[in-house]
């Protein structure tokens, strides 16, 4: 798939097995930090457990289902975004992600997301997309908020960690609020430039 330059200047590209040793120790700086927001065999514990969860993602990109897609900021991986689910015949994604610390208030996720959003909604002609995070992870729904995503509901005590269950909230957006928030964009980067020439 792509690699790009995102707009915090971070790049984005694949996060395939052979990154495995750099996966992991992106995720001995993350783990901590990511273990309560993310599915627990996501947040693995040596190369071997990196290997596999990269793998496991290699296998559905291959069935054209999900990817992961890693963040690098100055040539370090910072974290990344990935398809969780990817289904061409009923034209729903979900996207999800994740960020070590140092990675935080630079805006990579926005702009990452937001290039996933545009792959699936302008190459592959996919029709909604979903955003699933726990209810009281504030920086997770800021980021569905600024995409322009509505919050459909919530779902009571779905999302556990260890012995505790959390809500979870359940954000979407179509491929109609796309095309317009995207013609909104390409007008306020038109107009931006008239005014500065």
């Amino acid at each position: 798939m792509f690699s790009t330059t995102l707009s915090s200047g971070a790049s984005l590209r694949p996060l395939e097995p052979w990154r495995a040793e750099e996966f992991a120790a992106h995720l001995d700086r993350a783990r901590e930090h990511i273990r309560p927001w993310v599915g627990p065999s996501f947040v693995t514990v040596d190369v071997a457990g990196a290997r596999a969860t990269l793998g496991l993602y290699a296998e559905r990109a291959a069935r054209d289902g999900a990817g992961i897609y890693g963040i690098w900021a100055e040539g370090v991986l910072v974290g990344g975004v990935m398809f969780v689910e990817f289904s061409p015949a009923t034209g729903v994604f979900e996207i999800g992600c994740w960020l070590e610390p140092d990675g935080e208030g630079h805006g990579h996720i926005t702009s990452a997301v937001r290039e996933l959003l545009a792959y699936a909604f302008d190459e592959r002609g996919m029709h909604r997309a979903e955003w699933r995070c726990r209810s009281d992870n504030h920086r997770s729904s800021a980021v569905a908020r600024r995409l322009g995503m509505t919050l459909e509901g919530v779902l009571r005590e779905a999302w556990p960690v260890g012995d505790v269950f959390y809500d979870k909230q359940v954000w979407s957006l179509l491929a109609s609020e796309w095309r317009v928030a995207s013609a909104a964009q390409v007008r306020d980067h038109h107009d931006r430039h008239e005014h500065a020439g």
